[in-house]
């Protein structure tokens, strides 16, 4: 293909559970040059990091390997490129499992490279040891107040190693915790050849990847206007056709159900953005101003003016740490007077929890149907005894599991020690899960070295 026709580049997955018929449909249903497969998100990290302490085989997104394999053929047929964050905490073992599928499926020639180095759980004693100190972005405070409950930590690459991945003619690149933008700005570099100092260059390669980045979102799904949006249960990805001048269109492909507008686009631009003149990936600082977006009908948005300024001397860390337990239950109270009958067994629960001395380090109750989401103090519902039944719904935090583990013995009393008229405890006591924290952190560029090695089928 002449360097000069535009990239067309498929977003197949939004997030680990998305439609996974999506990248299917996007690879089959009509031409493009890259599938790009977002996977992570800040807990998916976590989530991954636990499943590879009980078998160090796992810790990556395993639909995705399922995926590759069966386009296997596909990918060698067509010739377009696949490339995702699936590799989670462990990008090496996701590469080996697709390669190992390709292979029982009669698939060869394919090339599989992975990214590396962007797991710096291994490291943190060394960094902090070094003064490296993580401080928490919103706190200051430094990652050695929890260090000794840190589950993961994980830098987030940019492009630059996928670019490298690509040059060394990579089929199928898997990453760990890369920017979900990057996996759009790496494919762009490695065909136009751009400069990775064409700031405006590289921040229109990175609103590309943003506008992918959360699958059918860019397309009609989870749309303000979604009674506009035809077709939602066909709904089809996004895919942007991009130039070498770094303009581009955003599209589907043809007879595929959503909807590709202005609105669509603008909403989805607005996603996670904070300072919009300020937009920090590892390669760019995007300016969101400077986009203009002109609606060119038939599912077609036209991108283009966008500009960027030169990227920072930092990488975003983003860590995670045990921080107690928690728990929640529900029980159905039914007409007359359900609600009343909902606030008055929150109370006894409350007081009976009193009396056995448990604390929490955050207790809730609340009406769902009656002022939803209200906490039962400050619910104050018009026509309450009109309602047929309401839900009362209480969750628990603390560091003590014993004591969320008790709390979760007292619901069940309820049923026969409180108001009449209730039902949906079928699931039993609510077991204590584990509550993850988040830490977000900055880290120099110069302590972090991502590393490409490729695998062949």
């Amino acid at each position: 293909m002449s360097n000069s026709a535009p990239l067309r580049i498929a977003s197949g997955q939004g997030f680990w559970g998305d439609l996974q018929r999506a990248p299917i449909d996007q690879a089959r249903r009509g031409p493009i040059d890259v599938l790009v497969m977002d996977y992570l998100a800040e807990v998916t990290m976590s989530i991954l990091q636990k499943q590879k302490l009980r078998d160090p085989e796992m810790g990556y997104a395993r639909d995705f390997v399922d995926v590759v394999t069966e386009l296997a053929s596909d990918i060698r047929e067509k010739g377009f490129k696949v490339i995702s964050n699936a590799g989670g905490v462990n990008p090496v073992a996701c590469a080996e499992a697709i390669v190992a599928g390709a292979r029982e499926r009669g698939a060869h020639g394919l090339k599989v490279a992975v990214v590396t180095g962007d797991d710096l759980l291994d490291r943190l004693d060394d960094l902090v040891g070094r003064g490296v100190e993580l401080k928490h972005m919103e706190t200051g405070e430094p990652i050695s107040t929890v260090l000794d409950r840190v589950v993961s930590a994980n830098a987030y690459l940019g492009a630059r190693p996928i670019a490298e991945a690509l040059a060394q003619g990579a089929d199928v690149v898997v990453t760990g915790r890369t920017t979900d933008t990057g996996l759009t700005l790496a494919p762009l570099v490695d065909r136009f050849g751009w400069d990775w100092d064409d700031w405006d260059k590289m921040a229109a390669g990175t609103v590309a990847g943003h506008i992918l980045e959360c699958g059918a979102q860019s397309s009609g799904g989870n749309f303000t206007d979604w009674q506009d949006v035809p077709d939602m249960a066909g709904i089809g990805f996004p895919i942007t056709e991009v130039n070498a001048d770094g303009s581009f269109v955003v599209t589907k492909h043809e007879g595929s159900g959503g909807l590709v507008s202005r609105g669509t686009v603008a909403e989805q631009l607005l996603y996670e953005i904070g300072d919009p003149t300020d937009y920090i990936t590892p390669d760019v600082v995007a300016d969101f101003t400077s986009i203009r977006l002109d609606d060119e009908g038939s599912d077609r948005v036209r991108v283009s003016g966008i500009e960027g300024g030169a990227d920072t001397e930092f990488l975003k860390v983003s860590a995670a740490y045990a921080d107690g337990w928690k728990a929640t239950s529900t029980l159905v109270y039914a007409w007359p007077n359900a609600a009343e009958k909902a606030r008055a067994a929150a109370g006894i629960l409350r007081d009976r929890l009193d009396a056995l001395g448990l604390e929490f380090d955050e207790y809730r109750a609340e009406i769902l149907g009656a002022g939803a989401l209200s906490e039962v103090d400050e619910a104050a519902p018009k026509r309450e005894a009109d309602l047929d039944e309401v839900q009362l719904r209480v969750s628990v935090r603390g560091q003590d599991k014993a004591a969320v583990e008790q709390f979760g013995r007292e619901i069940a009393p309820l049923i026969l020690t409180g108001p009449s008229a209730v039902t949906g405890f079928a699931g039993g006591r609510p077991r204590p899960s584990e509550v993850i924290a988040y830490w977000p952190a900055l880290i120099p560029k110069s302590e972090v070295k991502a590393e490409v090695r490729v695998l062949e089928v």
